[in-house]
């Protein structure tokens, strides 16, 4: 019988998840969070289609992410004329929250890679963009 790669995926990636989350909430997020306000920041004032790109999610995923930090205060998302394209942008308060958790992304971000080991996390990171991208053409 063959080995469940959705399965092990998951397993590990719920893993990864778990860690992040417990650091990432001692400032106030959820690693997912983060990784959006983090994509938000990297991107300027992105518009919703190509954020979803750069997260991989589709688009009703991403509205549904955005809530929370919406509510929050966070992210604003705004129409921008003349496309009428909806666009996020970090507010002062999620630059603030964003930045107060860069350091705690770091703290489990190094927690992973010294329990991991730095050559087997790059040597996996190459092996996840294969996945990645084989798992799209499939």
């Amino acid at each position: 019988m063959k080995v469940c790669a959705c399965f092990n995926l998951r397993r590990a990636s719920r893993a990864v998840t778990r860690l992040f989350d417990e650091v990432l909430g001692r400032g106030g997020l959820r690693s997912t969070q983060f990784v959006a306000l983090a994509a938000i920041r990297a991107s300027g004032i992105p518009s919703l289609p190509k954020l979803s790109r750069a997260l991989g999610v589709d688009r009703s995923t991403l509205t549904r992410s955005l809530q929370p930090m919406i509510k929050l205060g966070l992210v604003e998302i705004d129409v921008r004329p003349p496309a009428k394209t909806a666009v996020a942008r970090l507010t002062p308060k999620g630059e603030g929250v964003l930045t107060r958790c860069v350091p705690l992304w770091q703290e489990a971000q190094e927690r992973f890679e010294a329990k991991v080991g730095a050559a087997q996390w790059h040597a996996l990171l190459g092996g996840i963009a294969e996945v990645s991208t084989s798992a799209v053409d499939a």
